[in-house]
């Protein structure tokens, strides 16, 4: 974002900060403290309500699965957020006029959670920082690789607070409010949750984490602003072409899909079990039970591999959905584990 001042153009810091975790685990408060905390510092704070901008029915898991034409729309409103933003960042002082364009939020919302920052005719030229709290679950990499890629792309500061909140404390505050999200929908996103992980995805290296089951303390605060400080101080650069690096990211991105996938399918192969067992079935075809399980789940492994390496375009498409990728193919395996385990079930006289 360029700032004139004195008839020079100087480039304004900008810092986009991911805050993420279950419902209620305390990012509104956690928001509205760092931004009095940022006033201090000279910043301007804006939060980014994602539950006040996107309509409520984009939210929604049914069944604990998510179809392509939900969860495409369901990522559209998401990217429209990031959109908003973007025009802030190309026009601060003509952002007003072009909320319209966006059909997939709340523009009235979008514009009460920007007013008090961009009504100032000064506020492009003061050379303030500008920090964005992004206010949402994030409980998938990729959404959070999103805003990743949207400070990549315009060479700003990107940092993560993850509020790590247990299961049972975030359901008894939800359940205060005005509005409480179904416990079942509450136990689905804690399943799904992956805090950011910096071993794994160096783009998460300036992530902390901070424990919200008790009240915030003054260091969880001041801990928050020393991570945007630093990203601050340090803004990403564009990424360079480089084929050999996206070949490795290539492979280590099927093999973290693989992975994912595996595990899921070891738990649904356990709960097959478990289920046999309760219906009795003998030991000889327990075994034989685990043995068509367990071929299964191999043959759908070694077909996704196969996938994912030879159909190059689909992984050098920065938009790939290795969560949704991932979410297709357990539902694949869910429906032979249950077609298996009847079958077993049906003959165990």
């Amino acid at each position: 974002m360029a700032a004139a001042v004195d008839g020079r153009v100087d480039r304004v810091a900008v810092c986009l900060c991911v805050l993420c975790g279950l419902p209620a685990a305390g990012k509104s408060t956690l928001a509205s403290r760092v931004v009095c905390a940022a006033a201090e510092q000279g910043w301007r704070g804006i939060v980014v309500p994602y539950d006040n901008l996107i309509p409520e029915q984009a939210f929604r898991i049914k069944d604990g699965e998510e179809s392509q034409e939900m969860h495409t729309e369901w990522k559209s409103h998401r990217r429209a957020v990031l959109q908003c933003i973007q025009q802030i960042l190309e026009n601060p002082g003509g952002v007003r006029m072009e909320l319209q364009s966006s059909s997939l939020i709340n523009n009235a919302a979008w514009e009460q959670c920007i007013q008090s920052q961009l009504m100032s005719e000064s506020l492009a030229s003061d050379g303030a920082p500008y920090l964005f709290l992004l206010d949402d679950n994030f409980y998938y990499p990729s959404m959070r690789y999103e805003v990743f890629q949207l400070a990549r792309k315009n060479s700003l500061g990107f940092c993560q607070v993850y509020l790590h909140c247990d299961l049972e404390s975030c359901i008894r505050r939800n359940q205060s409010r005005s509005l409480p999200i179904p416990a079942d929908v509450m136990l689905e996103m804690a399943k799904r949750l992956e805090p950011p992980n910096p071993e794994k995805n160096s783009w998460e290296t300036q992530s902390l984490s901070i424990y919200t089951a008790s009240n915030l303390s003054k260091n969880d605060i001041q801990r928050v602003v020393d991570l945007i400080s630093s990203a601050l101080s340090n803004p990403l650069s564009a990424a360079e072409d480089n084929t050999e690096q996206k070949e490795a990211d290539r492979q280590k991105c099927a093999s973290s899909v693989i992975h994912q996938v595996d595990q899921a399918c070891r738990r649904l192969i356990s709960e097959a079990m478990k289920t046999a067992k309760d219906h009795q079935i003998i030991s000889r075809h327990m075994r034989s039970l685990a043995t068509q399980l367990n071929e299964s789940k191999a043959a759908l492994l070694h077909n996704l591999r196969q996938q994912l390496l030879q159909e190059v375009i689909f992984l050098q498409d920065e938009d790939l959905d290795v969560d949704l990728v991932k979410n297709k193919a357990v539902s694949i395996f869910k429906e032979n584990k249950k077609e298996i385990l009847v079958k077993f079930i049906n003959n165990r006289m």
